[in-house]
């Protein structure tokens, strides 16, 4: 009996401490959302809207895919570099559309931006997967030859080149996750943009059929090209799973949940999973399949509401079934290369769980002991505030964000002269004198979340130390829910 008294002592905790280190109000935490939102305009590949607000940057990509007769032009940069990675962006896309369908309420005056984010990526995927009968296009770009470079995208005169997947070279993965995409974008603009909503739904549809058709990984058919950048390194099962998932939820067509019940087993259903990244989709499958039975008791997923717990029970100390590791901070720690991606991704799925249990006053059943939604909140809320400068550094990782944040991002765009400062191309080695330079970056890519500090909360604000100071749009993507969420609480 003596755990769940434990349990109460540590939720009672949990919030204390969030309460002792409230630093940040809803205004703050509105103000880190519309600047999470802004970085995506940092990331952007093709011809510049007239609204566009960060303005040293400028056009760039606007003849990808001409040389092979399809139009590719738009998407954003996954990162620091200046190629178009399908995997990642995808990922990306339905972490933007998850977020606003979860949290969209509490967006207020950014709903608009979001969207807009949003559709700068669904606009992409969707040439992408409708340029050529059974193919998609996954990459453009040769990772290779662009990171010999240091030159901003404006600049970029490195190969375009273009790979897709196809019947014949399959890349279940990337299409599943693209189908994915493009799924959870279409219930975002059901009600604002019915045509293009339903645009967005059939081809998800075809992308969903076209990836479990041709099964395999991506990683096998193109190689070097996308490993080791963004290899598949969990396989493509997770994908099939998850992209299932998400045209169950956008469709409610009855095939999706027969796909489900029939093929679960095969692809991660009953195992448990503690990693959730643009590679491995186990436990946002397992969470995102639990709405149904908390929220509608839906039998068929008390399997994956038993795995979302089983997930959950892992992150909060006390717990039984705890084994992540945390710095001694306070910060949730992963890998030691671009660990935020991890925090931000688990923050994500801790609010939208709490979310979901919150339908019917559910909770987290560990073992012997209980969790509540309460608790998973102020979890998330310990893990949002240390990004935002609650830490043992008082060092914001999100860039532009608060009185101290990095000062040498590891990006081309942001750290290289603005065209708009220094018309006169910098060619591709010219440019790494920016690279290797002690000043800080001339062009602020505001709202960047980058990798953040190493297991001991140690950062080194270096730009050429890729690992701690890349940001990327995945980090993002799921850290717009988690911010739009706490601008919502008084």
């Amino acid at each position: 009996m003596a755990a769940p008294i434990t349990m109460l002592f540590l939720c009672t905790s949990f919030l204390s401490l969030s309460l002792l280190s409230a630093a940040f109000t809803s205004r703050d935490y509105a103000d880190a959302l519309e600047k999470s939102i802004l970085f995506f305009e940092g990331q952007r590949s093709g011809p510049l809207p007239s609204n566009q607000r960060l303005k040293w940057r400028g056009n760039s990509g606007l003849s990808d895919g001409a040389s092979y007769h399809v139009d590719l032009v738009g998407g954003y940069y996954d990162a620091g570099d200046n190629v178009k990675f399908g995997l990642p962006m995808a990922f990306t896309t339905t972490m933007l559309a998850w977020s606003v369908i979860e949290f969209g309420g509490s967006m207020h005056s950014q709903i608009g931006n979001a969207k807009t984010a949003l559709r700068w990526a669904t606009d992409y995927l969707l040439k992408a997967a409708t340029a050529t009968p059974d193919s998609l296009y996954v990459q453009v770009g040769d990772p290779n030859m662009d990171h010999k470079c240091w030159e901003r995208p404006e600049d970029m005169d490195t190969p375009r080149n273009v790979y897709k997947v196809s019947a014949q070279n399959p890349g279940s993965d990337v299409a599943a996750e693209t189908a994915a995409a493009l799924a959870a974008a279409s219930i975002v603009f059901k009600d604002s943009d019915p045509s293009y909503s339903a645009k967005l739904l059939q081809t998800a549809k075809n992308v969903f059929d076209f990836a479990d058709k041709y099964r395999g990984s991506y990683s096998d058919s193109l190689n070097s090209v996308v490993c080791p950048f963004y290899c598949s390194y969990s396989g493509y099962q997770d994908e099939l799973l998850w992209g299932a998932s998400w045209m169950h939820r956008a469709t409610q067509d009855s095939s999706y949940l027969s796909y489900i019940q029939s093929n679960g087993h095969t692809m991660g259903s009953d195992n448990d999973d503690f990693s959730f990244s643009w590679d491995d989709k186990r436990a946002g499958t397992k969470v995102l399949l639990s709405k149904d039975f908390l929220e509608k008791s839906t039998s068929e997923f008390q399997l994956y509401k038993s795995h979302s717990d089983n997930y959950i029970c892992s992150l909060i100390p006390g717990s039984s079934g705890f084994q992540a590791q945390y710095t001694p901070g306070g910060l949730l720690y992963k890998a030691s290369e671009s660990n935020l991606q991890y925090v931000t991704t688990t923050t994500f799925l801790l609010l939208t769980y709490a979310k979901y249990l919150s339908t019917n006053g559910g909770v987290v059943t560990c073992e012997t002991s209980t969790v509540t939604a309460k608790s998973l909140i102020a979890q998330a809320k310990k893990q949002v505030d240390y990004i935002l400068g609650d830490n043992p550094a008082k060092m914001s990782y999100m860039v532009g964000f608060g009185e101290r944040y990095p000062q040498h991002v590891h990006h081309r765009g942001s750290s290289v002269p603005s065209i708009k400062a220094h018309p006169d191309r910098i060619n591709c080695n010219n440019g790494f004198q920016y690279l290797y330079a002690n000043s800080p970056n001339p062009n602020v890519l505001v709202g960047a979340v980058i990798g953040g500090p190493d297991s001991k909360d140690n950062f080194a604000d270096d730009r050429n130390n890729y690992q701690q100071s890349e940001p990327a749009t995945y980090i993002n993507a799921p850290f717009v829910g988690a911010l739009a969420f706490f601008s919502g609480k008084a």
